[in-house]
């Protein structure tokens, strides 16, 4: 896909202070933290068309309303994902201004799952 200029300019401002993960750093994570979240914050056709199995979903676009609410603890282990990688770099500095300490943006995003053979479903 074709980004434009201004998207990817953002994008590499929030890189530049997000933590970004390989999917052999997410494997790990995983597994150490059985209470790590891994978040789907695609669009919600995006999710419904196939996702991580473990993953849970709240999209970009509702992210800043309902973060607090689905989890309050700003400790919590959040893991976000998007298609490549771009949109959860952006969801991840969100969540680092709103106060949270703990999040990760995966490298590769869906595409990245999808290519290293991760269990995925979809919801009917």
């Amino acid at each position: 896909m074709d980004h434009s200029p201004g998207f990817l300019k953002l994008v590499n401002e929030a890189r530049a202070v997000v933590r970004e993960l390989t999917l052999d750093q997410l494997r790990a994570r995983l597994a150490a933290n059985p209470r790590a979240v891994l978040l789907d914050v695609r669009e919600d056709s995006e999710w419904q068309a196939g996702h991580a199995e473990q993953a849970q979903h709240l999209g970009k676009g509702v992210l800043e309303r309902d973060l607090e609410q689905r989890f309050p603890d700003p400790d919590a282990e959040l893991i976000m994902y998007c298609g490549g990688g771009f949109r959860s770099a952006l969801t991840c500095e969100v969540a680092q201004r709103m106060g949270y300490r703990n999040v990760a943006s995966l490298i590769g995003g869906y595409k990245g799952l999808v290519a290293a053979a991760w269990p995925m479903r979809k919801d009917d």
